[in-house]
């Protein structure tokens, strides 16, 4: 029998790419001129009724660094957990050697930024301005896309999803208060 602390630290390793990717758009266009060229807004600055369709700081710099951040990471934590045989994803239930470690990478950092970008899009229907809360929303919406593009294909546990879920909300709060304080981050959630 597997203790909840294990189940829980191995869920966070498995999705652990997932969090560098997401803290990666901020790092970057805050301390680095890493892809300056390409700080445009995904949605070109258009409107949807009078209402921005993401807003401006959705950009493909962003876009374009959580995807190659994320896949890279992933890329490392596998090839760290196989040669070690740490036997993580086995904890939580899922069956690493019927992927692609460059695709699910790949799709791993696609439902991160998917989700992201999905909310901004619903935060902006709402009338909700960017850097305003949207609980649990942003702390949690890499999840929401990460479970959206990766379940119909690998099939991961549910209780593994939901312990994401409750587990990235608290570390998501505790890691953006860090990032305010560092100046990384305008919000504090």
């Amino acid at each position: 029998m597997i203790d909840y602390l294990t189940y829980i630290l191995a869920c966070i390793f498995f999705f652990l790419p997932a969090y560098i990717a997401n803290g990666t758009p901020p790092l970057l266009a805050n301390k680095t001129k890493t892809l300056a060229n390409l700080a445009i807004p995904i949605d070109g600055g258009k409107l949807l009724g009078k209402l921005p369709i993401l807003g401006d700081h959705k950009t493909w710099r962003g876009l374009i660094s959580e995807l190659i951040v994320g896949t890279g990471y992933f890329q490392i934590l596998f090839l760290i957990h196989e040669y070690l045989g740490l036997g993580i994803y086995e904890i939580i239930g899922f069956d690493q050697y019927k992927l692609n470690p460059l695709l699910f990478g790949f799709l791993l950092s696609l439902g991160t930024v998917l989700g992201d970008l999905l909310f901004a899009f619903l935060k902006r229907r709402a009338q909700i301005k960017p850097g305003s809360p949207f609980i649990p929303f942003d702390q949690t919406n890499y999840v929401i896309g990460s479970f959206i593009i990766l379940q119909p294909i690998y099939g991961l546990a549910l209780n593994a999803w939901i312990t994401l879920f409750c587990t990235t909300f608290f570390i998501h709060v505790i890691f953006n208060r860090i990032g305010y304080n560092m100046g990384l981050h305008k919000a504090k959630w």
